[in-house]
């Protein structure tokens, strides 16, 4: 059979259902270690699925979690993006030049045996107990693990392209822009999605200090204090689906960015020509819509958030992620500006492709 195949490729129909059947034995199983009056997990161990369920109801109403879930967000991601802005500049520099490499390989091997829980306390002294302290610990703790992966990746640039650009003699600064950085970049991009999860490992930890909110915090404050074991697999669910939609979003820029890498695979799927179904074209119509609409949404409240036009007490980014709100909006205008430019393209494309009028004899 082929799914036993080594290696073997499922169809887009088999994993969507092998993954539901995935999802329903695991559900099956845990309804059956807590199912009864004497379950054969302790509830207290495991509580029941129906009761973690009605758990997001109390959370909702009485633990804030929609804001909770929103500055855990904007927290990863403020320490997500410095530790990029860091960490590929400095990679570079050391995978890339001798020099630098031999003054500072060994320590950044070495940096990644440090324990970051111990690092707690002297980030509280560098930084105090703000969320700047937190998004800059969650920095160095992506940082440690960031910086030996682009430099490996530098060395795993393959040979053939250096030669081929050394052939057509390309200057060292032509050679990174165009072998070294495309290659290491479209590499990196699925290392970042499985550095993803240590971020959340992190922010678990962090978030208990100085108590401003978000995800860890709660769950301090319901599993510790109140002993509601349901609500902290409730919240450990939700942490499991932003997770999940983040992997789907970086896989999504993966796309947009380096498409090469999925050429093979949509060659395979277009084989046979086929005409675009009319639910095809609704759907990317939709998309284009909710995108611009999304922008258009974001811009008013991003003028609401400086101005109060609309409203002075209702500050939204202020609200919802706090001092990490520079990283939402550095990501906003970053996709602002991607999607001005290629709309920019497309009808500066369509103009030169107008038929000029001929010149008059």
């Amino acid at each position: 059979m082929k799914l036993f195949k080594l290696r073997g490729k499922l169809t887009g129909k088999q994993q969507w259902i092998l993954a539901i059947l995935g999802l329903a034995f695991i559900l099956v199983l845990w309804i059956i270690l807590t199912m009864g009056a004497n379950p054969i997990v302790s509830p207290r161990a495991l509580p029941k699925p129906l009761r973690v369920f009605t758990a997001f109801g109390e959370l909702f109403s009485d633990n804030n979690l929609v804001r909770n879930g929103f500055f855990s967000i904007g927290l990863n991601l403020a320490g997500y993006i410095e530790a990029i802005l860091i960490s590929v500049p400095i990679g570079f520099i050391i995978g890339l030049f001798p020099l630098f490499k031999g003054m500072f390989q060994s320590q950044v091997d070495a940096i990644r045996y440090i324990p970051l829980t111990a690092l707690i306390g002297i980030f509280i002294v560098w930084f105090g107990t703000q969320t700047s302290m937190k998004y800059h610990f969650l920095a160095f703790g992506i940082i440690i693990y960031m910086l030996p992966v682009i430099v490996q990746r530098i060395r795993e640039v393959n040979d053939v392209y250096l030669k081929t650009v050394y052939t057509l003699g390309a200057t060292d600064w032509q050679t990174i822009k165009t072998v070294y950085f495309p290659a290491v970049m479209s590499r990196f991009m699925d290392d970042i999605r499985v550095l993803t999860a240590i971020s959340w490992t992190y922010i678990i930890v962090i978030e208990g200090v100085g108590s401003e909110g978000g995800l860890g915090d709660l769950i301090y404050r319901v599993g510790q204090r109140q002993a509601r074991i349901d609500k902290v697999f409730a919240i450990l669910l939700l942490i499991i689906v932003i997770g999940m939609l983040t992997d789907r979003i970086f896989v999504a820029l993966d796309k947009v960015f380096f498409p090469h890498k999925y050429q093979a695979d949509e060659s395979e799927k277009y084989s046979k020509l086929k005409e675009e179904s009319y639910l095809e074209i609704i759907g990317d119509f939709a998309v284009t819509i909710l995108v611009w609409v999304a922008i258009a949404l974001y811009l008013i409240a991003f003028i609401n958030e400086f101005t109060g036009i609309i409203s002075a007490e209702s500050r939204l980014f202020a609200y919802l992620f706090k001092d990490a709100a520079w990283a939402i909006h550095l990501v906003a205008f970053a996709i602002i500006g991607y999607k001005g430019y290629a709309l920019y393209k497309r009808f500066a494309s369509k103009k030169s492709d107008k038929p000029k009028p001929a010149a008059d004899e």
